[in-house]
């Protein structure tokens, strides 16, 4: 079994060998969404604990989705600006 060292080379290695708008829009989608579910987990201990794990996926799906879109609206134009420096 691979350690969690190796893993997360693998891991690094696979996001590098991705084009840079999905590279950007994983990135983005993975930041936003882990904010937006730990802002579900504060308002959903805050209004009803019970249900709290709910709220973690309804503000967390929604905000990495939203940051998937943003992250490769960035990546496109950081490519697009990138391949218009090369010429």
């Amino acid at each position: 079994m691979p350690s969690v060292r190796e893993r997360v080379s693998s891991t690094w290695a696979g996001l590098a060998d991705l084009p840079v708008p999905l590279r950007y829009a994983i990135a983005c989608g993975a930041v936003l969404g882990t904010c937006g579910g730990a802002a579900g987990l504060v308002v959903g201990l805050r209004v009803h604990p019970a249900t709290a794990w709910f709220a973690i996926i309804e503000l967390g799906t929604p905000a990495g989705l939203l940051g998937g879109l943003l992250g490769l609206v960035v990546g496109t134009a950081v490519a697009l600006v990138s391949r218009l420096r090369m010429r």
